[in-house]
């Protein structure tokens, strides 16, 4: 009983001294729906949201009334959770209990992590996935389309957000749901079942039914090269149930809009011209509004919901009141049971370690994009991504360059030096990896065996050639495991004219491992690259966390 009461008041405490730092936490996430007569989806489109997850919650200090409206995070749903934790240890454990948790990565293939900066510091990659599942009467209710109740769930919202490694800034990114990707193997962990590759280019949104939002995740690191840490994903309820919990969005949109077709198409949006506050099921039918803006296209839809997403960041900045407790409580029982993530965040305690480093980073420091894209050749109804700027973006991303433009360059002069001094290259053992493969090109035949020979010929007599294609690598890479190999590491990149910057320390390797990227297709030495422009691809579409002037156009199709 001793134990049990002191953990409880341990609790307690901790609780109080959230409180008294004043949080500064919330979470947007994305959940929308498909386009249903096209997909499956809805009759409306299937128009699916990224979530709106608010940040409200206040922890509560001992005996006073006051709580505080959380601010932007990555988790409105850790604040809302914590703002309630003072109840007791008990009920902290039963909200723990209801979330929900799945397997982090379902592929057979990893990104390597990033390497330290040198602070020791790595950037945190959060994958928030918005599914359109009709696994529930209430779901299905606010997402329409009957005949698909019970069907594979479909991720129909892909976000990444990308917190740097210094906590200075985020970048986050969406993949629209339309665009066409070759999906890795994936297992089922439930199951058992296997969802061998795709052959042929499918919607990425498919992932998520091929094993769970692991599947997803493991598309999203096979097409960009970007290891990813975390998951988070949340369904319509949860879109809506967090909408009401911020108390109101404001929203904009040039001209009067009507989401509604003769055919039934549309999320049902109706909004006169100018800035209004959305909440509730009304924000969800923003979030999933793609006939009524722009284009009618996924594109519109996605660049609404940057629009939501920064507009709530501001507004849960700059408020700071709160309704009563007993609604607090009501909402973190439904954000909890709406939430799904990997085990690195399955308890309120580890969401809320998580919403501390997300809240850091200043609005204005916050960039939405979306992976530039253009029409796919085999489905003109589709998208692909489009080869060098979606490549420059994840690059950008996977190097922890921010997308505003506002890192300090780097010193130049002489590159630093390892620590660890190489060995004799004939002792260096080095495992070739041919990973050349791209998007549109297949693996080159005996790439690694060809380095292998050309390593052996300076001197590295003891590289050997992986049998087989490795994972597509669009960028070739020395990988080493710990620092006592880190000088190994550099001694063959340097035998190969391959730039230091692409040396990285990786738990996913045993030993000095060189991967073979699609950037070197041919030839004995590296070649030279041309200097690296940072500067993110217009094609992006970058919207800046602090633009209060973003406004919606409005299709003339679906004005009144």
């Amino acid at each position: 009983m001793r134990q049990s009461s002191t953990h409880a008041e341990g609790t307690r405490r901790r609780v109080r001294h959230a409180g008294e730092l004043g949080w500064d936490d919330s979470l947007y996430e994305g959940a929308e729906g498909g386009e249903a007569g096209e997909d499956g989806g809805d009759g409306e489109g299937g128009d699916r949201p990224p979530r709106g997850r608010d940040g409200r919650g206040g922890a509560p200090r001992a005996r006073r009334g006051k709580r505080r409206i959380l601010r932007w995070s990555a988790t409105a749903l850790a604040v809302l959770v914590l703002g309630t934790a003072g109840a007791g240890y008990l009920y902290y454990e039963h909200l723990n209990a209801n979330i929900k948790k799945a397997d982090l990565n379902l592929g057979d293939h990893k990104a390597a992590k990033p390497t330290p900066n040198a602070a020791g510091q790595t950037p945190l990659n959060i994958l928030l996935v918005g599914s359109d599942a009709r696994d529930s009467k209430e779901n299905q209710a606010l997402g329409g389309a009957k005949e698909t109740f019970g069907a594979p769930p479909l991720a129909d919202v892909q976000m990444l957000l990308h917190l740097s490694a210094d906590r200075r800034n985020m970048s986050v990114v969406s993949i629209p749901r339309d665009t066409l990707m070759k999906i890795p193997k994936c297992t089922d962990p439930d199951t058992g079942k296997v969802y061998q590759a795709t052959a042929l280019p499918m919607m990425t949104n498919e992932s998520l039914g091929r094993g769970g939002p692991g599947c997803t995740v493991a598309a999203w690191e096979e097409l960009t090269g970007i290891h990813i840490d975390h998951f988070m994903l949340v369904d319509f309820a949860g879109v809506v149930s967090m909408a009401d919990a911020i108390g109101g969005v404001p929203v904009c949109v040039d001209a009067n809009v009507y989401s509604h077709s003769s055919d039934g198409k549309g999320s049902g949006l109706r909004l006169a011209k100018g800035t209004h506050p959305v909440k509730g099921e009304q924000a969800l039918q923003w979030l999933r509004t793609r006939y009524g803006f722009e284009d009618n296209t996924d594109i519109g839809r996605t660049k609404a919901q940057h629009m939501y997403m920064n507009s709530m960041v501001r507004e849960l900045r700059e408020n700071a009141t709160l309704g009563n407790p007993q609604k607090l409580r009501s909402l973190a029982e439904e954000a909890t049971a709406a939430l799904t993530v990997d085990p690195g965040l399955d308890t309120v305690k580890k969401l809320y370690d998580l919403s501390n480093e997300l809240k850091k980073v200043p609005t204005e420091r916050i960039t939405m994009t979306t992976m530039p894209w253009q029409w796919a050749v085999s489905d003109r109804n589709r998208v692909e991504p489009k080869p060098e700027d979606a490549e420059k973006l994840f690059r950008l991303v996977r190097e922890d360059i921010a997308l505003d433009g506002k890192d300090k360059k780097k010193a130049s002069g002489a590159e630093k030096t390892p620590d660890d001094p190489a060995a004799a290259d004939e002792e260096i053992a080095v495992q070739v990896r041919n990973g050349t493969r791209t998007d549109s090109l297949a693996p080159v035949s005996s790439r690694a065996s060809g380095v292998a020979q050309v390593l052996a010929g300076k001197g590295f007599t003891s590289a050997t050639a992986e049998p087989g294609a490795a994972s597509a690598q669009p960028k070739t890479v020395v990988r080493y495991p710990s620092a006592d190999m880190e000088g190994d590491a550099w001694a063959v990149a340097k035998a190969l004219g391959i730039p230091t910057s692409s040396v990285q320390r990786s738990t996913e390797v045993s030993g000095v491992t060189l991967v073979v990227g699609g950037d070197w297709r041919e030839g004995d030495m590296y070649p030279k690259a041309k200097a690296e422009d940072d500067k993110i691809p217009e094609s992006a579409d970058a919207l800046n966390g602090s633009n209060k002037k973003a406004c919606m156009r409005v299709n003339p199709a679906f004005t009144w």
